[in-house]
Formats: C-alpha cells, sequence, structure tokens
C-alpha cells in the first residue's frame, strides 16, 4: 500500500518540495513512452489517499475516477518521449528523457524527486531511485495514474486514426489481436522499429 515515509524522510511535511515520478509505456510496440511528475498538497483527502495505488493494481474505470481528483489536488507535469527518440536512445534512455521532462515541466524548485525505478534520469535536484516505488510513495502512485491515464487516452485517440490494432483496447501492447493486425496491415509510423516484433515484421515486408 502506497505511503508518506518517503515524502516525510525528505521533507514534504516541513515545506520541502518532493515529487514523485513514474513513467508508462516501456513495453509496447507502438506509441511514446510517458512520464509525469507530481508534487502531493501537504495535506490529502484520506478518502483519496485510500484510492491511490500502483496504476498497474488499479482498473481503468478507477484511474479514470482519480485522474481529476488528482490533477487537480496536485502539482503536476506530463512529458514523453517519441517513438524516434526510443528508437535513437533505446527505451530505458527514452524512459529516463521522459522523466527528466516531466520533472523539468514542474517548473519549480524541486528538493528531492522520488524516481520509480532502479536508474535516476539527469536532473539539476537531488533524486533518489526507489525499486517498486510505485507500491511504496504515494506521490510515485499518483504519477503512475496521471501518466497512464493519459497514455491510454493518447492511444485510443491515435487507434481512431489507425483502427484495426485495437490500441483503444490494448494501448499498443503486443496483445494477439494486435501482432495478427500487424500481419494483416503492416506497421505504421507509430510503431516502435527498433522492438523486435516491428523489425523482424519490416524486414520481411521489405
Amino acid at each position: 500500500m502506497p505511503h508518506l515515509e518517503y515524502e516525510k524522510q525528505h521533507g514534504h511535511f516541513e515545506g520541502k518540495v518532493v515529487c514523485g515520478v513514474d513513467e508508462v509505456g516501456r513495453g509496447p510496440l507502438a506509441g511514446p513512452v510517458m512520464a509525469a511528475a507530481v508534487i502531493l498538497p501537504r495535506e490529502i483527502p484520506k478518502v483519496i489517499a485510500s484510492q491511490i495505488h500502483d496504476s498497474k493494481k488499479i482498473s481503468a474505470k478507477q484511474r479514470e475516477a482519480l485522474f481529476p481528483l488528482l490533477t487537480e489536488l496536485c502539482r503536476y507535469s506530463i512529458a514523453e518521449a517519441s517513438v524516434e527518440e526510443i528508437t535513437e536512445l533505446n527505451i530505458l534512455h527514452a524512459s529516463l528523457l521522459a522523466m527528466r521532462r516531466a520533472v523539468e515541466g514542474l517548473n519549480s524548485k524541486i528538493d528531492m524527486a522520488l524516481i520509480d525505478g532502479n536508474r535516476l534520469p539527469k536532473l539539476v535536484c537531488k533524486a533518489v531511485a526507489i525499486v517498486g516505488g510505485d507500491n511504496i510513495s504515494l506521490s510515485i502512485a499518483a504519477a503512475s495514474i496521471i501518466a497512464k491515464v493519459t497514455r491510454d487516452r493518447l492511444m485510443a485517440k491515435l487507434a481512431t486514426e489507425h483502427p484495426g490494432y485495437g490500441w483503444e483496447r490494448n494501448a499498443g501492447y503486443g496483445t494477439p489481436e494486435h501482432l495478427e493486425a500487424l500481419k494483416r496491415l503492416g506497421t505504421t509510423h507509430w510503431h516502435r522499429g527498433s522492438f523486435a516484433p516491428i523489425s523482424q515484421l519490416q524486414l520481411l515486408t521489405g
């Protein structure tokens, strides 16, 4: 259950600015990787805090219900790294770039950034990596929800422009529906050419 112990350790309740950062979309075959950085208010209603979990552990309906509450309560920033940047940098470094952009997008002096994972993006502020942070830190969990909802909405929008792949359901992940559509329809410019299923298909189709 996410809590505020890490935020407390770094002065959240004494006026220090602590943000939680998480990314979403490292695994999909299509679409950008996205990150959010979130600064929780000093006081957050218990009824809302009790609902904040790692975005992967709550339903799409729960995430959608929490999204407007979190974006109203918190200071936040959302950023992405493009498909082209994923190809150029690799997915790990593109994810770190999206995280860095999200923190910079807060346009605030940050005293501490809590980063989900075991690698730190290049930041001008102090930062700590927390493995499984979206399960532990309330601000990282909030960031995971904001990033997930934003990316899912983007993929649903792109699905209307590129129908047939099921992105409105699979968010670009390599589900059987998506893989079958790739065989039928080929790839789009939103597909990650550096990912094996896409690069192999592009080799076969020439």
